[in-house]
């Protein structure tokens, strides 16, 4: 058992650093010059941890082929439980659908890339539902629904119910 943690500890922070050098290689690739270096060095001490991450993983994305957030469909299905009515839309993000007194919104979808597992398809959508007697649309759901896991987050109505079924989005080497 000694053997294993002392062999933990040495390879995690081999793996570190190997993850860090990745990160000054990529931005070499991206071309960034000596003299933008320190403008950039400040916009990122300005920027929170979880901003310039987002910024990264968007640029790394945009850069390696992945289909962009804008050119991506996510097909959603709602259910009307009181009469059995099922349908299926298509939606960008961005995009909104009203069906009745429901309106489903879809504001980002991913899926895992083909080499990864286990494979997951994801969407975030919201759901305003216009209750009877009102005048407004109430917000009943805002968050992630997973293909696979239905159960993680629900949309929890009494009359409605929201799913995903596909995000097509494409990968580098995909056809």
């Amino acid at each position: 058992m000694r053997f294993m943690i002392r062999k933990h500890t040495l390879v995690l922070p081999l793996l570190a650093a190997f993850a860090l050098g990745g990160c000054d290689a990529a931005s070499s690739l991206m071309g960034s010059d000596d003299e933008g270096d320190a403008d950039e060095q400040s916009a990122a001490e300005t920027n929170t941890p979880s901003q310039s991450t987002d910024a990264a993983l968007a640029e790394a994305q945009a850069l390696d082929g992945v289909t962009p957030m804008a050119e991506r469909v996510a097909t959603v299905g709602l259910l009307n439980k009181r009469n059995n009515v099922s349908q299926d839309f298509e939606l960008r993000p961005g995009e909104s659908v009203e069906e009745g007194p429901v309106i489903v919104r879809l504001d980002a979808c991913e899926r895992t890339a083909p080499f990864e597992f286990p494979q997951e398809i994801g969407a975030f959508v919201q759901v305003d539902v216009l209750e009877r007697g009102q005048s407004e649309h109430t917000r009943v759901f805002s968050g992630w629904l997973f293909k696979e896991n239905p159960s993680l987050n629900v949309v929890e109505h009494p009359i409605y119910d929201v799913w995903v079924k596909d995000c097509a989005m494409r990968f580098p080497g995909e056809e």
